[in-house]
């Protein structure tokens, strides 16, 4: 139920993707871009809890437990879980919300681009949402 839950959060973020909101570029964020890598190698290390405190309060409540998180980032972000490069791409502000454009390369060579929501709160950045993004050029 939940994976189905988190599946409409990232629908949602398509169709509002799709209406292309003004976007400004931001200069590159070490703090984000250190949040973001901190999860990758969480993932790496099959350390699902460590993974899970990178969330936000918003995906932990969906989730509930790390062990949920880690089962749907296995089964529908392999990419995520099992990167084999992963590069920055540009930060943007989309209607007031930070999104960091990251491209990450699959251990079968295949390259992803996801853009990751992400929020300061007290315990520092947050990700919010992770959205696969299309790829250009490619058809649906």
């Amino acid at each position: 139920m939940r994976h189905v839950f988190y599946g409409l959060i990232l629908l949602a973020g398509l169709v509002i993707g799709a209406v292309a909101p003004a976007q400004a570029q931001q200069s590159p964020n070490p703090a984000i871009q250190s949040t973001i890598n901190q999860q990758f190698d969480a993932f790496r290390a099959d350390d699902f809890g460590k993974a899970f405190d990178f969330a936000s309060p918003m995906i932990k409540g969906i989730f509930g437990t790390a062990e949920n998180f880690g089962r749907m980032v296995r089964n529908g972000y392999p990419m995520v879980y099992r990167p084999d490069t992963v590069r920055m791409l540009e930060l943007r502000d989309i209607s007031g919300k930070l999104w960091q454009k990251v491209m990450v390369t699959d251990a079968s060579g295949a390259t992803h681009l996801l853009d990751y929501e992400m929020i300061q709160t007290e315990s520092g950045w947050q990700i919010n949402a992770v959205i696969l993004l299309p790829q250009p050029g490619l058809g649906a």
